[in-house]
């Protein structure tokens, strides 16, 4: 059986949260959550086909859940969903890095459809790399666990990740890491630099050390 895709809902109305959810429970796999700070946790942590985000939460603005997102390269569609309707308003949304828009009261229709535009439009990142028990998206940055879940990772630490992954049982000596990732004039140290943020970030084993000649995709468990 196909798994259904999945939807981050956030929503705090204690009326119109569980409606929505219930109406979207037909085709989507539903998480609701009424925060800011719930809905980052889940957006950051595990993987969802599109978002739906509320503007006005207990805790702040939902345009700040779609601006942090963006800023740690989660390109899950996110449509926003709120009473200020105004051009400005939807202005913003769509600045903050938002897919659409569409203003309270709303037809449950218009969203489905518009649900259903998002996902078939996003253009889903490519294949994932298995390295034991994580996966590494290239396109989108991201590594996962299903124990640690989504981790982002910067530019430079997904490169460096992608060409030990392209060829897992090369060693690559530090000099070659370095030509492939990094800007002329850097030191070899920071290729050992961005190594220990990477083993930081996921764990150590990911990227494995061979004493006196570099470093090749490691093996976790």
């Amino acid at each position: 059986m196909t798994a259904r895709p999945r939807l981050l809902l956030v929503e705090d109305d204690p009326r119109l949260g569980p409606i929505v959810r219930d109406v979207l429970a037909d085709a989507w796999d539903v998480e609701l959550v009424t925060t800011r700070v719930t809905a980052l946790e889940a957006a950051l942590h595990r993987l969802f086909d599109v978002l739906v985000v509320d503007r006005r939460l207990p805790d702040g603005d939902g345009l700040d859940v779609v601006r942090e997102l963006r800023r740690f390269r989660v390109a899950t569609p996110v449509l926003v969903l709120t009473a200020l309707g105004e051009v400005h308003d939807r202005v913003s949304g769509l600045d903050a890095g938002a897919n659409d828009y569409l203003v309270k009261p709303f037809d449950f229709d218009e969203l489905q459809a518009r649900l259903r535009a998002l996902t078939r439009d996003y253009d889903a990142p490519g294949p994932s790399i298995e390295i034991g028990g994580w996966s590494f998206r290239p396109d989108d940055h991201t590594v996962h666990s299903p124990y640690s879940g989504r981790v982002a990772l910067t530019d430079r630490e997904s490169e460096l990740l992608a060409v030990l992954a392209a060829a897992p049982d090369r060693v690559f000596s530090r000099e070659q890491l370095l030509s492939a990732v990094f800007e002329r004039g850097e030191q070899l140290g920071t290729v050992d630099t961005y190594v220990h943020y990477i083993r930081k970030k996921t764990e150590r084993d990911l990227i494995a050390t061979v004493r006196g000649r570099g470093y090749r995709l490691g093996t976790p468990a």
